[in-house]
């Protein structure tokens, strides 16, 4: 997995120790070591455009996208889901 140089992923450590994924992080301003962050982004963007005030949209509209963005086959996933994906690394976790 790579990610960019955010807190969000402080305790990598512990996530590489549970699921034995590595954790790479992109160097700044190099969207193209990211793609698959920026393709999320990009897929995204179709429900939430650019300028749209993220404090009027309610959870009911939020819960729609996200369910569709979890549900939609990814080709680097080997054409799994996103939520197959969890499934399964929350089962070797557990």
């Amino acid at each position: 997995m790579t990610y960019d140089n955010g807190i969000e992923m402080a305790r990598r450590e512990k996530i590489t120790k549970k699921t034995d994924i590595k954790i790479y992080f992109a160097h700044p301003y190099s969207s193209w070591q990211r793609g698959t962050n920026e393709n999320t982004n990009g897929l995204i963007r179709r429900y939430l455009p650019k300028g749209r005030d993220f404090n009027k949209i309610d959870e009911r509209s939020l819960r729609i996208i996200q369910e569709k963005l979890n549900n939609r086959p990814r080709k680097i996933i080997g054409f799994k889901t996103p939520q197959e994906m969890m499934g399964s690394e929350l089962k070797k976790i557990a």
